[in-house]
């Protein structure tokens, strides 16, 4: 992971990283440290669901994740551009009801000067998957082991 933030404008490089690094932190579950790397002022839309400032971040996150248990996620960069990414990605949890999800999606980013992204719009679906089709098993919370397969790997 850098150790210098990236922003924009980005290169290819900058962008892959920039991905990995989101991935990373969203993996850790901890809605405080992934408010962080959004603008105070960020705007979201994920789903139907509009969300603006770190503080409706937060909230947003620890309600994803008391709901989604278990939960896994791999990115990967899609486009880029002068200060826009846009990633696909794919998710894994558990729901309350016990059942296992995949959850496929698209975001676009948009970031700020120091690098922190003050625009994010996802579109996601969800598709329910026997316990035997998941596809993510490293230890959670935590970071996608470097030699586990990406998202184009694992024919997703």
């Amino acid at each position: 992971m850098p150790t210098q933030p990236v922003v924009p404008p980005f290169s290819r490089e900058d962008a892959i990283a920039k991905v990995r690094a989101a991935e990373d932190l969203w993996n850790t579950r901890d809605p405080e440290r992934v408010a962080l790397a959004y603008s105070e002022d960020s705007q979201w839309r994920n789903r139907t669901t509009w969300v603006k400032g770190r503080d409706e971040i937060v909230a947003f996150l620890v309600q994803k994740w008391e709901r989604e248990l278990d939960y896994r996620l791999i990115k990967e960069m899609w486009g880029y551009g002068d200060n826009r990414i846009a990633v696909r990605f794919a998710s894994e949890c558990r729901g309350k009801d016990g059942l296992w999800y995949r959850c496929y999606g698209n975001e676009d980013w948009q970031f700020d000067a120091a690098g922190r992204c003050q625009f994010r719009h996802a579109s996601i679906n969800d598709l329910q998957i026997p316990e035997s089709d998941r596809l993510y098993h490293w230890p959670a919370p935590g970071p996608r082991p470097q030699d586990h397969p990406g998202l184009t790997d694992l024919g997703l």
